[in-house]
């Protein structure tokens, strides 16, 4: 913690062993900061000295992490399920859904083949017809309009990113869940690219499911996450596959003498049908020490002071020759930043560039990403100009 024993924001302080200058990928991986590493730190030391004795008091921390995740999104604890990432809860939902033959699925372009590949070969297992739309139509309101147009023929379910991680555009989940719900469809979503950092209440904006990792704006660790199933929807589901832990009273027989070894309890009604089997300690460790942080700051305000810092970079590009894909509507950003490099210049060799100067982004299919937290500071932000200055300056000698 800091010195007043809470998060700053603009404050590295939680970051003292982080090398780089300016640190601006967090849409990729964070770094792991302080309470982090001791909470892992303190399950290894509790399992090397106690082992299943720490079983206990860890599961009572896992089950504050699912209540503190329902208060991130707006949900109800028993409407969280403790995951791996998210992958595996777009996968788990693809899976389970009662399809019939011939349901259309409307999926994007732009979108993270996360929450493309599941839906495909959820596809091709049962038979269902997959519909494309251009994302980058959703920076105006044409794509509302194209999406109820599609509504209107008859779709199954909507499986969007609430923002796409090539461009930043954080996509109008609450109108899209309207209509989805005005004409009988579900909304899916990844939240890999929110949550922690931009507003997410899934009752607000109608989403059914949402699927998320934790090694991003979470401030987690890689392998760890949540999935979120709306309790009545919960109830319709045919999941495909299941493990020990996705029964009733599952556990029975290691705690209750002879007797309860069975294997006729029925499937959880519930999110967590999807707790199949043992947790990742470690993951969920990490996260159980960075969420409150996150809860403490308040996403909105995160987001308010991530786009600040952003307001201030964003026109020191363009000046430099970038070409901006931020969204001109603040109701579109998210924390993301996409810029296109000077003409002759590609992204990966900038971003290379920058990384000798100790300024760390992103290269996300040829576009150069820029990705802060509330950890940077505003008066970071001419550093990175000047750095920027410098590889431009390196680069075009070059050429």
């Amino acid at each position: 913690m800091t010195a007043n024993g809470h998060p700053e924001f603009g404050s590295r302080e939680l970051l003292p062993d982080l090398e780089a200058r300016a640190y601006l990928n967090f849409a990729a991986i964070a770094p792991l900061c302080a309470p982090v590493v001791a909470a892992i730190e303190e399950a290894v030391r509790d399992y090397a000295r106690s082992g299943v004795v720490a079983f206990p008091r860890w599961e009572a921390r896992r089950e504050q992490l699912r209540r503190d995740f329902a208060t991130l999104i707006g949900a109800q604890p028993n409407e969280i399920a403790l995951g791996w990432n998210t992958s595996r809860g777009v996968s788990d939902i693809a899976l389970s859904l009662p399809w019939k033959t011939g349901d259309r699925v409307l999926l994007f372009t732009g979108e993270f083949p996360a929450n493309v590949s599941p839906w495909q070969r959820a596809a091709e297992l049962f038979g269902l017809s997959i519909v494309f739309h251009d994302a980058s139509s959703y920076f105006g309101d044409a794509g509302l309009q194209r999406l109820e147009d599609e509504l209107k023929r008859g779709l199954r379910l909507v499986a969007v990113s609430t923002v796409q991680f090539q461009t930043g555009l954080r996509m109008p989940l609450s109108q899209m869940g309207a209509l989805c719900r005005r004409h009988g469809a579900e909304l899916f979503v990844d939240a890999i690219q929110a949550c922690g950092a931009v507003p997410v209440d899934v009752v607000e904006a109608g989403v059914d499911y949402l699927a998320t990792g934790g090694h991003k704006w979470l401030l987690g660790s890689e392998g760890a996450g949540f999935l979120y199933v709306r309790d009545d929807c919960a109830k319709r589901l045919r999941p495909y596959t299941s493990g020990w832990l996705s029964h009733e009273d599952a556990a029975a027989f290691l705690f209750r003498g002879a007797g309860h070894l069975r294997y006729d309890r029925p499937l959880v009604q519930g999110a967590d049908v999807f707790h199949a089997g043992t947790a990742n300690l470690l993951g969920l460790a990490a996260l159980g020490a960075s969420v409150p942080l996150l809860l403490e700051l308040g996403p909105q305000r995160i987001h308010e002071h991530v786009n600040a810092y952003l307001d201030a970079l964003e026109p020191g590009l363009i000046e430099r020759g970038f070409e901006s894909l931020r969204s001109a509507d603040p109701a579109r950003r998210s924390c993301i930043l996409s810029v296109k490099p000077p003409m002759g210049l590609d992204a990966p060799r900038v971003a290379a560039a920058l990384r000798a100067e100790q300024v760390i982004t992103g290269t996300p299919d040829g576009y150069l990403r820029f990705a802060p937290h509330f950890f940077n500071a505003l008066a970071e932000v001419p550093l990175v100009l000047e750095s920027v200055d410098r590889v431009l300056d390196g680069l075009h000698r070059a050429v």
